[in-house]
């Protein structure tokens, strides 16, 4: 799953790096950082957390790409909006 933020949507409420100071970051004026980044193993719950609280909707879950070799491998890549 990758944490992808909209930096533009983002107005600084700071509820993503409160709820999950591990996945997300805030710049010197309490924006969070924008960009894509990986959510590790188990952080998957804190991320949904996150992004359903953020109030401008400025964060999306996006599912890990599928491997196609790997007959385990997800299939659906959809993004998640909470």
């Amino acid at each position: 799953m990758i944490a992808r933020v909209d930096p533009i949507r983002c107005t600084g409420h700071g509820r993503c790096y409160m709820l999950a100071p591990d996945l997300f970051d805030a710049d010197d004026d309490g924006y969070s950082v924008g960009g894509d980044r990986p959510v590790p193993d188990g952080m998957e719950g804190r991320a949904r957390i996150a992004a359903a609280n953020c109030p401008e909707s400025a964060i999306h879950l996006v599912l890990d790409e599928p491997d196609p070799t790997d007959p385990q491998s997800p299939t659906d890549t959809r993004e998640e909006n909470p």
